[in-house]
């Protein structure tokens, strides 16, 4: 587990480098380091802190989106996980518009793409998502995706065939004074779940992640060129029904409570 940051920042530099020798498919790329300190006001542990690799990437056929976790917990040791844990995604995007060189604009849309993701948390716990992606122009947004998937979880005993996901991702830019002010963030949204019982306890529950982040970039407000941007900010994250278990529900011959996560983070994230 401790040699996930380092791991990181290894994956950032090869990136890094990989934009300089980048002559082909590779259009454009962005690679940022994060690190959160957050209260959370529902479950245990409380206090936690985050490191946060992120990759993203325009290509000639799509684009790519890469974050990799790694959570320490502060105040005391999360029961199934320890004092630390990993978590991590993959979301490449295949534009049909890129790939067959057709302009498909219709209303708010600007390309629909074939969207898909890879999740993978510890002890194995995985999801498979497949579905159509749209881009969109929504007036004043630097961008504002919308990806519709199917979910297949894998890892878990006796797991359902799958649920329906939404995922909408957006970016707006404010300008203040000789800077600005950046609003991001995305929301999934998971549903057509069975209600867990105690005769199936591991069906699972519709649940709602909504992580927006509002951040200000200090770096360009005091003219620091060595880096693309240094942003200070805030974080929120709340999850219903977190990893898709009842709030008050069932899990194995265990009765759960408390899944529901409301957490505020300060934040500081440096793009390169």
């Amino acid at each position: 587990m401790n040699r996930t940051l380092p791991s990181l920042m290894l994956a950032g530099g090869l990136l890094a480098a990989g934009n300089a020798l980048a002559d082909g498919p590779l259009l454009w790329q962005d690679n940022s380091l994060t690190y959160l300190y957050g209260k959370d006001f529902q479950i245990n542990p409380e206090i936690q802190q985050t490191f946060t690799f992120e990759h993203a990437s325009g290509w000639t056929f799509g684009d790519l989106f890469i974050f990799v976790d790694q959570i320490n917990y502060n105040s005391e040791q999360d029961p199934n996980l320890g004092k630390n844990t990993y978590y991590g995604e993959i979301s490449p995007r295949l534009s049909f518009g890129k790939i067959f060189d057709q302009k498909l604009e219709f209303g708010p849309i600007s390309d629909v793409l074939l969207a898909a993701t890879y999740e993978r948390g510890e002890n194995r716990n995985q999801n498979y998502l497949l579905g159509p992606g749209f881009d969109l122009k929504v007036p004043g947004f630097d961008y504002f995706q919308l990806n519709f998937y199917y979910r297949k979880p894998d890892g878990i005993t006796n797991n359902p065939s799958g649920q329906w996901q939404v995922t909408p991702v957006w970016s707006y830019t404010i300008p203040v004074g000789n800077s600005d002010i950046l609003i991001d963030g995305f929301m999934d949204w998971v549903w057509n779940n069975k209600d867990a019982t105690s005769d199936r306890p591991n069906d699972l529950h519709a649940n709602l992640h909504f992580n927006p982040q509002i951040k200000y970039d200090l770096g360009k407000a005091m003219g620091w060129s060595a880096v693309k941007h240094f942003y200070v900010g805030i974080e929120y994250d709340y999850w219903k029904n977190k990893y898709a278990i009842d709030d008050n529900g069932f899990l194995g011959d265990e009765i759960l409570g408390g899944t529901d996560q409301n957490t505020f983070s300060l934040l500081a994230k440096v793009h390169f």
